[in-house]
């Protein structure tokens, strides 16, 4: 056997322990929810930062943990899928931590009002991803589809949590989730092709 079919024969034989390609739907629902995941991580950790002293410290850091577990878990899939993630990553980093931070500093409501308005964003964006994924036949993978669906409602109790504590009475509020919900939809079209 030549050299060259012994690396192409090695090569095959890598991937396939590390596990197959997946379809450009897959690669783009994985790629986007692990960016969106490490948002929400760096909004929490950006209202942490300013709020966790307070009050509402300890409901932060319970959706902050869950979105901790949202994240580890979108890395094993980035690996177990071999998607490559966003290259805006070191931005979502940023944005996430600033937008987090700067709602805190506004007050806990407007903290609240923040998490309302990504959270609104993210359920739906899972309610699209789940209909596509469930209308494509040659998907078969029932753990992604159990994993968007258990986040999805852990992500439905993040926005009713903000309710909760009082987010419709953030100054501005209207306003306030418009820009957010603008911004999370636009970073979900960036992130599912860049």
């Amino acid at each position: 056997m030549a050299v060259g079919q012994m690396v192409t024969r090695a090569v095959h034989t890598s991937r396939g322990l590390m596990g197959q390609r997946c379809s450009k739907l897959v690669d783009s629902v994985i790629r986007v929810d692990h960016a969106g995941e490490l948002g929400a991580n760096q909004i929490y950790r950006g209202q942490m930062a300013v709020l966790g002293h307070t009050k509402a410290g300890k409901t932060i850091q319970h959706m902050w943990e869950q979105e901790k577990a949202h994240k580890e878990e979108f890395e094993r899939l980035i690996n177990k899928y071999r998607v490559r993630p966003t290259a805006l990553l070191p931005f979502w980093n940023v944005a996430g931590f600033a937008l987090g931070a700067g709602t805190a500093l506004l007050g806990e409501k407007a903290a609240m009002a923040c998490t309302v308005a990504v959270e609104s964003v993210i359920v739906e964006h899972y309610n699209d991803q789940l209909r596509k994924l469930m209308d494509d036949p040659s998907f078969t993978d029932r753990e992604l589809l159990d994993t968007i669906q258990r986040f999805r409602d852990e992500e439905q109790e993040h926005h009713d949590t903000g309710i909760e504590h009082g987010a419709e009475q953030a100054p501005f509020y209207r306003a306030l989730t418009d820009v957010i919900k603008f911004g999370c939809r636009t970073a979900i079209k960036i992130a599912e092709k860049v």
